[in-house]
């Protein structure tokens, strides 16, 4: 018999939230974390827009020694796992050392700090570089920063499918939980809203240059003009189901199916691999297309992406035959923080039976979606569809239901 697969914790730190229940509530209300950049001065910039958490302040949740050695996204991060397992009533120091791991998701690193190292080489001189860059900028911090200060010492892993990842770092934490561990910490929290780090993103000319915050990042809609960048994401508890109902814990939901592809070649004339990772993750779940409650949609916010997300989705449930949500509308596009956002969205929709609008968007009726847009859906919500895609042609699909 399979091992099933559990999540009993969230950690959020999103642009529209901080802490799971404020992002809940924040998202259910249709609140937009997006606005002008205020960690620097975006004024010489094309795209000047971004979801940037509010009311973060480190030093009120970490001790002062990790400060000088952490990048924005590593603390972040750190925080949300303490929230996690706060969540989730897990002491780390109460359970054997090696049946804990950590595997999370990343597509940047700590672009930040790597920054301000670099302007002291340029200005001071190389004795003014901190040891500390050596790892705070490495795209692995955060697994190993969260594994050193919970004292974790089972797997350990980062996943680099750019937005995708969120979703294969929480589908790697699956298979070594089916392989014996305990309790995996999971998911991604990305965060690079620095010059270095923006220049960075405004390479992929993807990047909406609207300066309104409710019209620069449209998925689905006729007006599409590419996305708005974010950060901040989830972190879960992943753990066996037999163990934690044995425990007595709370549990959201099972992580019942997931399924991934590549987008062939360019050019090819072959068809994106998107609707294949849906069949494959619902094979996984052993669920049909119409047992299925909502989808969590990527909306990339590019008109030939939306188009192919959206032939994928009818593609599999037939034209509008389920409710489609992207609730990072209110949020930006997360990288790596993203789908393991959306995972956690999903299972609080299964849990309040209420499914979280689109913001913004004015649905084009060329594509065949029941999007849900401007009010939250009440809902009985049982088996969700979460969705990401990643640059370079990651595509995840990952299926998660209420607890049997």
């Amino acid at each position: 018999m399979t091992t099933s697969v559990v999540v009993t914790g969230l950690g959020v730190a999103s642009p529209n939230g901080l802490g799971t229940e404020d992002y809940w509530s924040a998202t259910v209300g249709g609140k937009n974390g997006i606005g002008r950049i205020t960690r620097f001065d975006p004024s010489g910039y094309p795209a000047r827009l971004a979801g940037e958490v509010p009311g973060f302040q480190a030093e009120e949740h970490l001790p002062s020694r990790l400060l000088p050695q952490t990048d924005r996204v590593t603390r972040l991060a750190l925080v949300a796992t303490d929230w996690a397992l706060a969540d989730a009533g897990v002491d780390p120091k109460e359970l054997p050392e090696f049946d804990m791991g950590v595997i999370t998701a990343s597509a940047a690193g700590g672009f930040e700090f790597g920054q301000g190292e670099l302007q002291s080489l340029w200005s001071r001189g190389s004795q003014y570089v901190s040891a500390y860059q050596s790892f705070a900028w490495f795209y692995a911090v955060n697994s190993g920063q969260i594994s050193i200060r919970n004292g974790m010492k089972g797997p350990a892993g980062v996943v680099v499918s750019e937005q995708a990842g969120g979703l294969d770092a929480v589908a790697h934490a699956r298979r070594q939980i089916r392989k014996g561990t305990a309790l995996i910490v999971s998911g991604g929290v990305d965060a690079s809203i620095c010059p270095w780090g923006w220049v960075a993103q405004l390479s992929t000319g993807k990047l909406s240059t609207s300066d309104e915050p409710s019209r620069a990042y449209l998925p689905f809609d006729r007006d599409a003009r590419g996305y708005v960048p974010g950060e901040g994401g989830a972190i879960l508890i992943v753990e066996d189901a037999e163990a934690a109902r044995a425990r007595g814990a709370h549990i959201y939901g099972e992580i019942a199916g997931y399924g991934s592809t590549m987008d062939p070649r360019p050019g090819s004339g072959r068809e994106p691999g998107l609707g294949k990772a849906i069949r494959i993750a619902l094979a996984d779940a052993g669920v049909a297309a119409a047992d299925v409650d909502v989808v969590f949609a990527d909306g990339a916010g590019d008109p030939t992406l939306d188009r192919e997300e959206a032939a994928a989705i009818s593609g599999v449930f037939g034209d509008r035959a389920v409710p489609v949500t992207v609730p990072k509308t209110m949020t930006g596009r997360l990288y790596s923080g993203a789908a393991s956002l959306d995972l956690a969205a999903a299972f609080l929709s299964i849990r309040d039976g209420v499914i979280p609008p689109t913001v913004h968007t004015q649905p084009c009726p060329d594509y065949p979606l029941d999007l849900v847009v401007g009010q939250p859906r009440q809902a009985p919500v049982r088996t969700a569809l979460v969705l990401a895609r990643g640059s370079g042609g990651f595509n995840s699909a990952m299926v998660v239901r209420a607890a049997q």
